[in-house]
């Protein structure tokens, strides 16, 4: 079972950058696909970007495409969400998730593991 623990976030202000980092203990990192995900509250959870065992298939949500790039360290167990171009509506609680199971999933209930999360507050 793998435990993951993000780090990185913070308050910005619009059009800056800030780089999550989601680190796993416990499993076999690369093993896992895995995810970052996204909440408000009041709102439903948010698929932000997903990622592949090895790091050769990627997704994005249509709201973080070309602004944000997700990617794993395999060798350090770590998954990173590189985020620019900062706005308003991307304040939330990132929390990355893994699965064992093949390929990319963009749903959260397909994920078993989750981190707690960090908050990422972006100011106008």
């Amino acid at each position: 079972q793998v435990h993951l623990v993000e780090s990185g976030g913070g308050l910005v202000q619009a059009g800056a950058s800030l780089r999550l980092s989601c680190a796993a203990s416990g499993g076999s990192f690369n093993m896992y696909n895995m995810a970052w995900f996204r909440q408000t509250s009041g709102k439903e959870r948010e698929v932000v970007a997903a990622i592949n065992r090895s790091g050769s298939a990627t997704y994005y949500g249509d709201s973080v495409k070309g602004r944000f790039t997700i990617f794993r360290d395999n060798p350090k167990n770590t998954l990173y969400l590189e985020m620019n171009s900062l706005n308003v509506e991307d304040t939330a609680v990132y929390r990355c998730a893994a699965r064992v199971s093949a390929g990319l999933a963009v749903t959260p209930e397909l994920y078993s593991f989750w981190g707690q999360g960090t908050q990422v507050a972006v100011s106008s």
